[in-house]
């Protein structure tokens, strides 16, 4: 498969597109598409690590949501142009297999299996942190455990509502923000005294090393923002909308996090109140912003959408691991397994129910960091893929291609790659023996290189009705 620039795309699509009994109906604009990615994205994870990275950065969580957003920013651009130039399910994995060939890019699917593996997990340790905390006669555990097997067992019976619902969800999260935000303003102009309304972004002696460890962290709150391009077959002139929306999409969910976020510092200035109990510190905040009724509000809207979350990405992951099971990445006889009944992948399902128990022992600050390391990783490569796609292949080295296709894709590898340096080294010894493991296990899939390794699962493929509903 070349990997040249099309000289003209337009002609490229239309020759490659499927007869009209195939095609979907073209219906989505650019509005469609950015509330598509923000309800992907959940805009109250701002609160997921609010404690976490509150207490790291000595009261700047602010100030590194913004180097965050630069880094996403930059890589949001870069998927814009691989959507153009690959116009598939925007994948990590398919523009560096496309730009690098296939064992790197199954090392950055490798890669981004972590991501995948641990979303479920985050949603389950914050639904019984925040459940514990509203009711704390039940133990964290039972909360936990109750979850994931009333999470899983949906899945496997193949349920559509929470699907359905989660409109509504995204609808309750806008509203809480804006009542949060309207409080946090009458606080202000009341009771609360600010000392310095810039203090959360910058201040004298502030560390701003810590600020970018924060930064990448945060990485974990931009992960779904690529998932519009998921609509390209939907969508009127999606060569120009999809990476308009992309960029818009992560534009929006930035401002959106910076602002609960700053509004949180400045009504609860006090960050070292959450030393012992960073993992729920947002009840503090909303406690002493709204009392005990905004407290509720924001308890059930924020454990409502991580159980709609937990929901849809267990389904994407045991429908990846399926996928890669039946396509030989992974073992056919364990992965490659539909329910007779209800032809979900059951065995999928139960392994990754079985994963997110680990909410019962591992910490929030080690799965957000976990995430972060391939989400960080997998943009690092998108970024590259840009470079090698237009300006190594393609020969777009003009002035003004060599800014478009080389330095700001080259600003996103250097940005997203210190963020990624920025991590713990616990998350890096995990980190990397996952990608140890990875490597191995593509020398025996390749028999030490000397055959091409399966296609991992992209996101790419349709899957019908009757084999997969999950």
């Amino acid at each position: 498969m070349s990997t040249t620039a099309d000289p003209n795309p337009t002609a490229a699509s239309a020759a490659a597109d499927p007869p009209p009994s195939q095609q979907l109906k073209r219906v989505l604009g650019l509005p469609s598409l950015i509330f598509f990615g923000l309800a992907y994205m959940v805009p109250l994870t701002v609160w997921t690590t609010y404690g976490v990275v509150t207490t790291s950065t000595a009261g700047h969580l602010p100030a590194a949501y913004v180097a965050t957003l630069i880094a996403m920013l930059l890589t949001a651009y870069s998927y814009g142009r691989m959507v153009v130039a690959h116009p598939v399910a925007g994948s990590a994995y398919t523009y560096a297999s496309r730009a690098f060939g296939r064992p790197v890019g199954f090392m950055v699917g490798w890669a981004l299996l972590l991501d995948y593996i641990f979303l479920p997990m985050i949603n389950y340790l914050v639904i019984g942190l925040y459940m514990t905390d509203y009711f704390p006669a039940v133990p964290n555990a039972v909360w936990i455990i109750a979850t994931v097997v009333l999470v899983t067992a949906l899945n496997i019976l193949g349920i559509r509502l929470l699907t359905r619902m989660n409109f509504a969800f995204i609808a309750a999260q806008f509203i809480f923000i804006v009542v949060f935000v309207g409080l946090v303003i009458g606080k202000l102009s009341g009771e609360v005294e600010v000392q310095s309304f810039t203090a959360p972004f910058f201040e004298d002696g502030m560390d701003t090393g810590a600020v970018f460890a924060g930064a990448a962290v945060l990485a974990l709150s931009f992960l779904g923002f690529d998932a519009v391009s998921t609509l390209s077959e939907e969508t009127h002139e999606p060569r120009r909308r999809i990476p308009k929306a992309i960029l818009l999409c992560t534009l929006a969910g930035g401002v959106l996090y910076i602002i609960q976020s700053y509004a949180g510092h400045l009504v609860f200035p006090d960050f070292n109140a959450f030393a012992d109990n960073q993992d729920v510190a947002s009840a503090d905040v909303m406690t002493f912003t709204g009392g005990d009724l905004l407290n509720t509000f924001f308890t059930a809207t924020y454990v409502a959408g991580a159980f709609a979350c937990a929901m849809a990405s267990q389904a994407s992951v045991s429908r990846i691991l399926f996928a890669m099971g039946r396509d030989g990445s992974l073992p056919r006889s364990v992965f490659a397994r539909l329910h007779p009944t209800y032809r979900t992948p059951v065995v999928a399902n139960l392994l990754v129910g079985l994963c997110g128990l680990s909410a019962l022992f591992i910490s929030l600050a080690t799965t957000s960091s976990l995430i972060s390391f391939g989400a960080l990783a997998a943009f690092s490569f998108v970024n590259l893929s840009v470079i090698k796609h237009y300006v190594v292949d393609g020969g777009r080295r003009g002035g003004a291609d060599l800014v478009k296709y080389g330095l700001i894709p080259l600003l996103g590898v250097l940005f997203t790659f210190y963020l990624w340096t920025k991590l713990t080294g616990f998350t890096f010894r995990i980190g990397l023996s996952w990608l140890a493991v990875g490597f191995v296990y593509l020398l025996f899939l390749t028999r030490m290189f000397r055959r091409q390794p399966p296609a991992m699962y992209s996101g790419d493929e349709v899957d019908e009705p009757e084999r997969v509903t999950a």
